[in-house]
């Protein structure tokens, strides 16, 4: 029996799509890559969201079976809403997988992490064979850090000690990420904090040395990733 669910029903994407009109002509692209069987990893933002509708569309017109493993419960509610089947990284492997980012360097290393869920969006990239991450120019930098900080997940407890041992690495910068909708810090998908943290360069070893903290669980840092950067045009140069 199925629960008469208003609320996964009218489920709205939390945040706004920027130059969505090129980002779903990337999904549908990106949700050709699908076949009969295929899992695919999903991940979370808003370029997720057009490549779910998309893949939803080739479900009814093409009688498609896939499953997809989602990075957050957003991506999962997502998928209830539009009728997609979901499975888990217990009982499958991703064929492939898609997600966004936050900036992208010429050598497609990524910061990713303004969702909170970079924990199982790195697990999914690393269980996938294929990763295909989708985004639009303004993410493309010249150096990781120009627009964002790097977002680091947190053991709460460990919050003081990792705030210490971060600056010890240079950090010139350090902000608890609080919450919009709920008084206090957001919340990983995994019940823990983030810190927003800037250094003035950022090295290919940071984010292993940053993951050395005790106390820190992930970063927002995806260096050295074999993953595939399709970029979606302006929308005004659409017109």
């Amino acid at each position: 029996m199925k629960w008469e669910n208003q609320l996964i029903e009218h489920l709205q994407w939390s945040n706004e799509i920027i130059n969505r009109v090129s980002k779903e002509r990337v999904a549908r692209k990106v949700a050709e890559f699908a076949q009969e069987g295929d899992v695919i990893g999903a991940g979370s933002g808003s370029t997720v969201y057009p490549t779910l509708l998309a893949l939803v569309e080739r479900i009814h017109k093409e009688l498609l079976h896939i499953e997809v493993i989602p990075a957050s419960l957003e991506t999962s509610m997502t998928c209830v809403q539009l009728g997609i089947p979901q499975t888990t990284l217990w009982d499958k492997r991703p064929d492939w997988s898609f997600d966004g980012a936050d900036e992208v360097d010429p050598q497609h290393n990524l910061i990713k992490g303004r969702g909170g869920a970079m924990f199982k969006e790195k697990l999914l990239i690393k269980s996938s064979d294929k990763c295909y991450i989708i985004i639009d120019e303004s993410k493309t930098v010249e150096h990781l850090g120009s627009n964002f900080p790097i977002p680091v997940e947190v053991f709460p407890g460990a919050l003081p000690f990792v705030e210490y041992e971060m600056r010890q690495l240079g950090a010139s910068e350090i902000n608890l990420r609080l919450a919009d909708g709920k008084d206090g810090p957001v919340l990983t998908e995994n019940g823990n904090l983030i810190l927003d943290v800037r250094f003035e360069t950022i090295y290919a070893s940071l984010g292993e040395k940053l993951k050395a903290i005790t106390g820190v669980i992930e970063t927002g840092l995806f260096i050295g990733y074999e993953v595939e950067v399709i970029k979606a045009a302006a929308d005004e140069d659409l017109e």
